[in-house]
């Protein structure tokens, strides 16, 4: 397969992850929360759900607009704004593992950490993509 089609596939799964997570944290939070994941057996806030989810929405966007587009800078800065929610979010979940028994422990880490080398594999096949037009 060509740079093209696997930054494709990689940005549109990460729009639509991105999109369901954001769907589900925005119009039924308080299920969202007790993913034990999610709560990590702490107090439900219905108010950072909800902002969560719109936050999700916009980056499933930003994930979108760029694998339909598919131009160097909109697919950079994309994967970055991504990678600038997904790593630090990675490093608090470690930071917060003492919340969940062993078994929820695995499949959180692999998700998260998935989640942070997929952009940065797909970061690289950004050199081949060709540079938006100027409009003027």
């Amino acid at each position: 397969m060509s740079a093209r089609t696997w930054l494709r596939a990689g940005l549109a799964f990460l729009a639509t992850a991105q999109f369901g997570v954001g769907c589900w944290a925005l119009v039924f939070p308080r299920s969202f929360f007790d993913i034990p994941w999610v709560g990590m057996r702490m107090p439900y806030n219905a108010h950072l759900m909800m902002d969560y989810g719109a936050m999700s929405l916009a980056t499933a966007v930003a994930l979108g607009v760029s694998a339909f587009v598919l131009r160097r800078t909109i697919t950079r800065t994309a994967l970055a704004v991504y990678l600038t929610f997904a790593a630090p979010h990675l490093v608090i979940h470690i930071r917060l593992l003492h919340h969940l028994t062993p078994g929820e422990r695995v499949p959180l880490l692999i998700a998260l950490t998935a989640a942070v080398v997929i952009p940065l594999v797909l970061l690289p096949l950004t050199n081949r993509l060709e540079e938006a037009k100027p409009s003027c």
